[in-house]
């Protein structure tokens, strides 16, 4: 099993654990994979694009935002896509800057929500005796979203780091990488399912995980 899974499962593969890990991915795919893809539509249109829109994306309907393949991914690795709201550059004030901010966007949301429950996390342990399933289902969703925002910030497109990469890198180099950005998806997905090993993911999730947990422990006085 991928690292990340078996790091959220911690070897414990009992039916309580796997049920709370299942829950919690369904809370993900169905709520906060919407709110990521809205992030990136809201900024897109505060920043002058109104494509996302017009394309009806600027909603929280999960149905809009669902790709199954990044679903699956999200179960199977504990990280993965939902389908990427178009935007249209040119209609940008300044098109490599807002590009990165809208880009940022989604993978800012992911950790705002874990940083959130995080601390609501803290408050149920403290006052609250929680049953095993409970306990394990907010911890995970919490991971999940700190594993889709560092999963999300790998400069490879079509994934938002690769977007981010827009106010670093000159125009030439930028747009002969999105030419090929279809071909580099489609070997990412290839390399995944057939064992390719992303273990700085979980490593980066556990150090901010732990830094979270850290912060609200001394905030709530656990």
């Amino acid at each position: 099993m991928n690292g990340l899974v078996s790091m959220f499962l911690g070897g414990e593969f009992d039916i309580f654990t796997i049920i709370s890990y299942l829950l919690s991915c369904a809370l993900i795919i169905f709520v906060t994979l919407p709110l990521h893809e809205w992030a990136h539509a809201f900024v897109a249109t505060k920043l002058g694009d109104n494509y996302p829109r017009y394309s009806g994306r600027l909603s929280l309907n999960p149905m809009v935002s669902i790709d199954y393949i990044g679903a699956l991914c999200i179960v199977l690795f504990g990280f993965g896509w939902a389908k990427p709201v178009q935007v249209e550059m040119r209609n940008f004030r300044n098109p490599k800057r807002d590009m990165a901010l809208t880009a940022f966007a989604g993978p800012l949301m992911n950790l705002l929500i874990a940083f959130v429950f995080t601390f609501i996390f803290a408050l149920l342990v403290k006052f609250f005796t929680l049953p095993d399933m409970v306990y394990y289902f907010v911890l995970y969703f919490i991971l999940l979203n700190i594993s889709l925002a560092v999963f999300n910030m790998i400069p490879i497109p079509p994934l938002d780091g690769s977007r981010i990469l827009t106010a670093f890198l000159p125009n030439r180099i930028y747009y002969q990488i999105m030419q090929y950005e279809r071909i580099i998806a489609y070997v990412f997905i290839f390399l995944l399912f057939f064992g390719a090993r992303l273990s700085f993911i979980s490593t980066i999730t556990n150090f901010i995980y732990k830094g979270f947990i850290s912060l609200a422990a001394t905030v709530v006085g656990l």
